[in-house]
């Protein structure tokens, strides 16, 4: 079973019950956050190792940190083929930090993108930008509708209904 199967796994099982699914997502939430409080208060942009070695260096263990490298996956500059992935292969996060934070607004996850390790990577002016950004990229923009009696879009000078309105 590959380490990707493994986390697939891990998740799956956790969904036997409510309260085991609660405690399941509290714990790897929690081990997470040390993950990004590392990794942010180091201001690492870039992070190579095998992957036994990051998940001891982060003190969580091979399912939890390919749940990690799956969450991430996304925010960095080149993405890892985490389907494949083995023990002893190289990982290598190039974290693009402006994407991450984008990304975690939209998942939304409160306990990382508020951690105070952030203001030393982006400033309060920066985050807004992002934020906006991500606000407006969900925004639904409604076209106005042709009514019947107005021009016709086509540009013929005919009423919509007369023009390409018109019932078949």
């Amino acid at each position: 079973m590959t380490l990707y199967e493994q986390w697939k796994n891990t998740v799956q099982e956790s969904m036997e019950s409510e309260e085991k699914q609660q405690a399941f997502w509290d714990d790897f939430c929690n081990q997470e956050q040390t993950i990004y409080e590392d990794l942010l208060g180091k201001k690492e942009s870039h992070v190579e190792g095998t992957f036994l070695e990051l998940a001891d260096r982060f003190g969580v263990g091979s399912a939890y940190f390919m749940g990690f490298l799956d969450g991430i996956n996304e925010s960095i500059k080149e993405s890892n083929k985490l389907e494949d992935m083995a023990e002893n292969d190289l990982v290598s996060l190039d974290i693009d930090f402006e994407k991450l934070y984008y990304n975690m607004l939209a998942v939304p996850a409160p306990w990382l993108y508020e951690l105070e390790q952030w203001d030393g990577i982006l400033s309060p002016e920066e985050k807004k930008a992002i934020t906006k950004q991500y606000n407006r990229s969900k925004t639904v923009v409604k076209e106005n509708k042709v009514g019947r009696n107005d021009p016709c879009p086509c540009g013929s000078g005919k009423k919509y209904k007369k023009c390409c309105g018109k019932a078949s």
